[in-house]
């Protein structure tokens, strides 16, 4: 498939408009519409419906693989320039909202204090995105969360030649409002959980298809969805009433007006891992030592 053909696509399916697409890729209307109907052609399937835009059945599963594909192809764009040198006075950071701690914020000072001319910059995401701005070389190191089981790895996504580094494990708590019927509880179990209401924050809290995979069920449906990577909105949302929500205990501990009640089975925490390309610069290194990795 010709990659040219298939950012197409996934434009054209992202913004569900063919003249959208042409205005956000640069092309004309009528490249757009030749550019899908040849990817078609190619696969011998209908991909996309007009009227409505959207995906096919085909499409749909096409767009599984896209993503995936033309961010190795970013990435390897990247790999090579980037072994024509490096840019040695910047440290450039994508964090996952959870990740930036009291810990990153002192790792950080002290770098720079070694430094003084370090050009620094931290640039907060949610998580996917972390992983595309390392991936394509927009950041230099990338710091993600997420659960899984004591001294397993995250299930990151291939991330081709990169190395990833375990930086911290601690516990989960469900983070309820003040007064919640289950706010006085030792512990959770979330199977207990799974009808519950609960605000899908895929970027702030443990994502919800998440914990149905921990809790092995079907449940864990949300009430809400919040978009952001405001920790601060997260709280804010779940002390009114919209919603539950699982994060690191110490975060959750932080936000007004709400309760933090630990995570009792499954046996999950919540780890944080730094992610950079093979070659790194010195900033990065010292960094990453400051932060124990």
């Amino acid at each position: 498939m010709d990659p040219h053909l298939l950012r197409t696509f996934v434009a054209v399916i992202d913004h569900r408009s063919f003249s959208a697409a042409a205005q956000a890729l640069g092309y004309t209307q009528s490249a757009i519409s030749q550019h899908i109907a040849a990817l078609e052609a190619d696969l011998g399937t209908r991909l996309v419906e007009r009227r409505p835009v959207g995906p096919t059945e085909s499409g749909g599963r096409l767009m599984e693989h896209a993503r995936p594909l033309l961010l190795r192809l970013d990435a390897a764009r990247a790999d090579i320039v980037g072994l024509e040198g490096i840019r040695p006075g910047r440290l450039a950071v994508a964090c996952a909202p959870g990740t930036v701690t009291p810990a990153f914020a002192d790792a950080l000072a002290a770098v720079r204090r070694a430094e003084p001319g370090l050009s620094a910059t931290v640039q907060v995401q949610g998580r996917e995105a972390v992983l595309r701005a390392v991936m394509t070389g927009e950041a230099d190191l990338g710091l993600v969360d997420g659960i899984a089981a004591p001294s397993d790895p995250l299930p990151l996504p291939d991330t081709g030649p990169m190395t990833t580094l375990a930086l911290s494990e601690g516990p989960l708590a469900v983070l309820l409002p003040v007064g919640h019927p289950l706010a006085g509880r030792r512990s959770l179990r979330l199977p207990d959980l799974a009808d519950a209401h609960w605000l899908d924050a895929p970027d702030t809290a443990v994502p919800l298809p998440q914990l149905r995979a921990a809790a092995q069920t079907d449940g864990f449906r949300p009430r809400a969805s919040y978009g952001g990577t405001d920790l601060a909105g997260l709280g804010a949302l779940v002390a009114s009433g919209h919603g539950l929500a699982v994060l690191a205990s110490a975060t959750a501990a932080a936000l007004p007006n709400t309760t933090a009640v630990p995570v009792s089975a499954p046996r999950l925490v919540h780890r944080t891992e730094a992610l950079h390309p093979r070659r790194t610069t010195a900033p990065t290194r010292s960094l990453l030592a400051a932060l124990g990795g």
